[in-house]
């Protein structure tokens, strides 16, 4: 289903809602920074997630919207990701609903969820939040300022990691989540920040896609 998101002081944003007839939860998927919501890992992943029981809404940042290269300001992106949580409450109020993004797309939704101390937030309904390569520190600068922020989410929260992933060293990655009270690291060896393998692992990128479904879904029955 194609549908118009409105954004605050940004218009309107395309979004793309995948639903199976026996979805059982419901996940808000945000981008990564270079590419938008009809990305091919963006099409693999929700249709492996389609599979094993999650209706998913995928949107664009007004930057892609627009055919930026720029990525949002974090307020702006922000406000995205309030509005895209806000219509897919609407959309399948029934569903337990979850959020998060491939990359930057998880970081801003992150932020977005650290930054609802409100009871009448829009991410109010979020039950946990899902992160596809969460971007740790940029490329060759190991460091986890960018994780700061993570304390201030009083949700549980999966971080699906690769072992070779550039932007998030798996041993800081693994000290962030160890600190965090309700963080659950599910790694995939030999995968890089694009859950891409090589041959000699033995394992296959279809493979790979596979599993992230299979852990996500194992995650959300987990809580219940």
């Amino acid at each position: 289903m194609e549908l118009k998101i409105d954004v605050d002081g940004s218009g309107s944003v395309s979004a793309l809602l995948d639903r199976p007839d026996d979805a059982r939860w419901l996940l808000v998927l945000a981008h990564g920074a270079g590419a938008g919501m009809r990305h091919r890992f963006m099409g693999d992943i929700v249709r492996r997630l389609n599979d094993v029981g999650f209706a998913v809404l995928r949107y664009q940042f007004p930057y892609m919207e627009a055919g930026g290269k720029r990525v949002d300001r974090p307020p702006v992106a922000h406000a995205a990701v309030r509005a895209a949580v806000s219509k897919a409450r609407e959309l399948e109020s029934a569903l337990p609903l979850f959020a998060g993004g491939k990359s930057f797309g998880g970081r801003m939704t992150s932020q977005a969820m650290a930054g609802a101390a409100t009871a009448d937030s829009a991410m109010e309904a979020v039950r946990g939040l899902v992160f596809f390569g969460f971007p740790l520190h940029p490329a060759g600068k190991p460091g986890s300022e960018r994780a700061e922020h993570l304390a201030d989410v009083k949700v549980p929260m999966l971080f699906l990691q690769g072992t070779r992933d550039a932007l998030a060293d798996l041993e800081l990655i693994r000290g962030v989540t160890d600190d965090l009270s309700e963080a659950t690291l599910h790694v995939e060896p030999d995968a890089d920040h694009s859950f891409a393998v090589r041959k000699s692992s033995g394992r296959d990128n279809q493979q790979v896609l596979d599993s992230l479904a299979a852990a996500t879904a194992d995650w959300a029955q987990s809580l219940g």
